[in-house]
């Protein structure tokens, strides 16, 4: 497969990705305080079977294994806002049969192996280690962001949220600047501005209150 439809894939990803920023960002601005809507969710979830695609074609471990850990939280918070059962049978196809569609292709059909994945011959295994420490990083902003939505019993970005999100972002740029990687590049520098507003809206309202 050529490179501009693999990075096309990616950019489309990243495109439902930031849209899911840019509509939290304008409502939480509306608002003056850091909203969560279920459409964050929901572009989450159909950003990450993308992302994974994307990952696959480029042979990167770290990128695959990012989207696998994290797409659970994403229903569990559409569970938390009552919108998981409202989903319809078309969305819930998308969002749990294609995930399943793509596992049984890597099981049965694919010829792509993991010891590939982290040889030499396609990435260096310290880059790969590196890569998916990123991804650990900035995935576990979710399960954080979970763990605390369980708690107030209500889906929520708390400011650990944000505060991981820039640290993840930051190694995962660094990882996608060594890899060469425009997806990686492009996207995370897009979303260090938003994590910094969401910061900046969450102290102004701990000052008000």
């Amino acid at each position: 497969m050529s490179n501009w439809i693999i990075f096309s894939i990616g950019f489309l990803a990243q495109f439902f990705f930031g849209a899911r920023l840019i509509i939290q960002w304008f409502k939480s601005e509306r608002s003056k305080q850091v909203e969560t809507p279920s459409i964050f969710w929901k572009l989450s979830l159909i950003a990450s079977i993308l992302m994974f695609m994307y990952g696959y074609l480029r042979q990167d471990l770290a990128i695959m294994l990012g989207q696998v850990f994290i797409y659970v939280v994403y229903i569990r918070n559409l569970q938390l806002q009552d919108q998981w059962t409202g989903s319809n049978r078309l969305m819930k196809f998308i969002y749990v049969g294609v995930p399943l569609i793509i596992a049984a292709y890597l099981i049965f059909i694919s010829n792509l192996r993991l010891d590939y994945l982290i040889s030499r011959d396609n990435i260096a295994p310290w880059l790969v280690g590196f890569g998916i420490l990123g991804q650990i990083v900035f995935n576990a902003r979710f399960f954080y962001q979970w763990i605390y939505s369980e708690r107030q019993k209500e889906s929520s970005l708390p400011m650990g949220f944000w505060v991981i999100s820039l640290m993840g972002a930051s190694l995962i740029l660094a990882y996608g600047i060594l890899r060469h990687d425009p997806v990686l590049i492009a996207s995370h520098c897009f979303g260090a501005f938003v994590y910094f507003r969401n910061i900046n809206l969450l102290k102004k309202s701990f000052a008000e209150a």
